[in-house]
Parts: structure tokens; C-alpha cells; sequence
């Protein structure tokens, strides 16, 4: 049995300035990674800049990260990082910016690679030190080695071989005060997902399902709040915060399982967003599974049965509908990725995918 999540993390209100001498320790000059808007409007960045120029740190901004951020997005950021001559990366955001953070610390590290170094599975994965400081809570990616790009060429998105943990994790729950009501439940049911896929799991250990378990009896305290439409709290922004987290740490043992990998294609040609993607194939993908296991897990996070979870995804994502012909892509995919069906605890046909898809 082996666990290793090598991330500090601090979990606290104010918490970029109140460890602003961490934050500071990793280098000279920082390449802060983010999305066009996001992190200006929540007051994170401020709070960065802040630290930053506490300790005597210089920085620059790559603020071009698009959702489900491209490779091409990634030399970008490499190219800006290498000119301004930044030592360490500082990403802040959703799992976008912040697996973005990752490739391109990686990428700045082997600046005379071309775009091909970033799925060779051969080469060296030593990269830039990272910070991670999420203001969504779905992902997870502050505390996994994991980053999820869109390979434009090939219409598909995967992750990259190297395995890029970061140093050090900020967690304020302020940040999520200005996120859309739509990200909030996108990425709180992204991080449901997590928990229940890494559960549902053949790498699955009493250690990866200890994080499970933690993380959906907090997921769950915010279950009602986010149901009803009502003004969220700063301690359920925490708790969604925590959850993601405490996902994210039992993702980085376990890896993902069969509705994200369906989500890649439904996320590249529809551009629907991750998290609904990935919840729009969790309630087949339990149907199929163990019903003791699924009970369990359906029970701590606050469900009566599956069709409750799925009345609340519904009530609370409202998925469009997803072509048929996406879906089919979806089901050719997934079928084409061994790693995603040797992770499953059941045996998995093209007819158990269509089940999944609901066609």
C-alpha cells in the first residue's frame, strides 16, 4: 500500500499573506499563471501581488489560460516564463491555470524542447517549483501531480505523462465568493465525481478511500445550501474548498475512471464545462457498479439513491443534451483507452458504455 501526496497546504481565510515567506521562498521571480479575469476579480491576485512585493519577489502575468487549456497555450506561457527570465510558478484558478501552472514549469525547466516534449513518457519531467492557489473547488489539481491539456491536433484531451506535484497549496475559501453560481455547482459535482470514481476503483486502497470518505461527509455539508439557490456561507466555501481537496488527494492515487474519460469528447465538441461533462456519465457509471458500494457512497454525500443524484445534478448543473454522435465518440474512445477500463471494478463492453450514455 503506498501514499505519497508531497504538498504543503494551508487551509485558512487570508492565508496567501499570512504565508507570504513560503510563498516567496521558491525563487526570484515568479511567472503568475491565470485566467483572462477570474483571479483580478476575486481579489486573489491582489492578494499575491501583495505577498510578493512583501518579500522583495519580482513577478510577471500569463494571464491567457483558457478552459481546458491547449498545448498551444502552454508554449505560450513557456515562451513568457524563459523571456522574462521567471524561476518558479505560481498558478491561480481553477484546474485549468493551475494544471497550465504545472506544464508550463515543466516546459520553462526544458526551454529548448518543442510542444512533443510534454507527452514524451521517456523524457524528464523536472520542473520550475509550483504554488498552487485554486478559486474553484472541483478539481483538485493543487494537490495531484496531474495535467489535463487539449491536444488541438488530434480534437481530444489528455494528460501529460510527467507527474508535477506542487510545493506549496494556499486555500482561502474567499475566492469563491465571485465565482458564477454555475461554476460552483460545475465544480462541486467535478469533485463529487472524484471522490466517487476513485472509490470505484481497482487502484482504490483503505488510504485513497480514507480522503473519499472525509471528503464527501464535508461535500455534503454544503449539499443543501447549493440545492436551494439560498446565498452560500464563507464556511460553506471552505467546506467545498476542503472537499475538493481532500478529492483531489484520493485522485492523485487512484487516478480517474470512466465518466471523465467519456467527458474528454463531449468537453472538446461541445465545449460543455468539465465538471457537468464528467456528471452527465456518473449516474450510468454506478449503475453499473457494486450496489452495497454505491449505496455507501450515495448515503455519506447525502443521497437517498442514484435517482436523487440525478435530480440534483439536473436541478443543479442543467446539462444540455449531448448529440448522439458526441456520445458515440465518447463510447470509441473510452473503449481505446486500456488504462480507463483496467481502473474499473466491473467488466466494461461497448454495451456497458452505451448503458453509461444512455443510448
Amino acid at each position: 500500500m503506498y501514499f505519497h501526496v508531497p504538498v504543503k497546504v494551508y487551509c485558512e481565510n487570508n492565508c496567501v499573506r499570512a504565508h507570504a515567506k513560503e510563498l516567496a521562498s521558491f525563487g526570484k521571480k515568479a511567472l503568475v499563471v491565470t485566467g483572462k479575469s477570474s483571479a483580478f476579480k476575486n481579489r486573489s491576485f491582489d492578494d499575491v501581488e501583495a505577498a510578493l512585493s512583501m518579500r522583495g519577489v519580482e513577478w510577471a502575468v500569463f494571464n491567457e489560460v483558457e478552459e481546458n487549456p491547449s498545448v498551444e497555450t502552454i508554449m505560450r506561457g513557456r515562451d513568457k516564463g524563459v523571456a522574462e527570465g521567471t524561476d518558479f510558478v505560481i498558478g491561480i484558478g481553477g484546474g485549468s491555470p493551475m494544471d497550465a501552472a504545472k506544464a508550463i514549469a515543466l516546459m520553462i525547466r526544458h526551454a529548448d524542447a518543442g510542444a512533443d516534449y510534454l507527452y514524451d513518457s521517456s523524457a524528464a519531467s523536472d520542473a520550475l517549483p509550483v504554488v498552487c492557489i485554486p478559486t474553484t473547488c472541483g478539481t483538485g489539481s493543487e494537490v495531484t501531480a496531474v495535467s489535463v491539456l487539449t491536444r488541438t491536433n488530434l480534437r481530444t484531451k489528455g494528460s501529460i505523462p510527467h507527474k508535477i506535484f506542487p510545493q506549496l497549496a494556499l486555500l482561502d475559501g474567499r475566492y469563491l465568493g465571485s465565482a458564477p453560481r454555475s461554476v460552483i455547482c460545475d465544480t462541486t459535482i467535478d469533485a463529487l465525481c472524484h471522490m466517487y470514481e476513485s472509490w470505484l476503483n481497482t487502484k482504490a486502497t483503505d488510504l485513497s478511500r480514507m480522503c473519499v470518505d472525509a471528503g464527501l461527509r464535508v461535500w455534503a455539508r454544503s449539499k443543501e445550501a447549493i440545492l436551494s439557490g439560498t446565498p452560500l456561507s464563507l464556511e460553506n466555501y471552505n467546506d467545498m474548498l476542503l472537499a475538493s481537496m481532500m478529492a483531489g488527494m484520493a485522485i492523485a492515487h487512484t487516478g480517474t475512471a470512466i465518466p471523465h474519460g467519456m467527458s474528454y469528447p463531449v468537453t472538446v465538441e461541445t465545449r460543455m464545462a468539465h465538471g457537468k461533462a464528467c456528471g452527465y456519465f456518473l449516474p450510468g457509471f454506478l449503475r453499473e457498479a457494486d450496489p452495497a458500494e454505491v449505496s455507501y457512497l450515495l448515503k455519506t454525500a447525502g443521497f437517498t439513491d442514484i435517482d436523487s443524484l440525478e435530480a440534483y445534478y439536473q436541478a443543479t448543473c442543467r446539462p444540455e443534451k449531448v448529440p448522439e454522435y458526441v456520445l458515440r465518440e465518447s463510447i470509441r474512445t473510452t473503449l481505446a483507452s486500456p488504462s480507463k477500463l483496467a481502473q474499473t471494478p466491473y467488466a466494461v463492453t461497448e454495451a456497458t458504455l452505451f448503458r453509461i450514455a444512455g443510448l
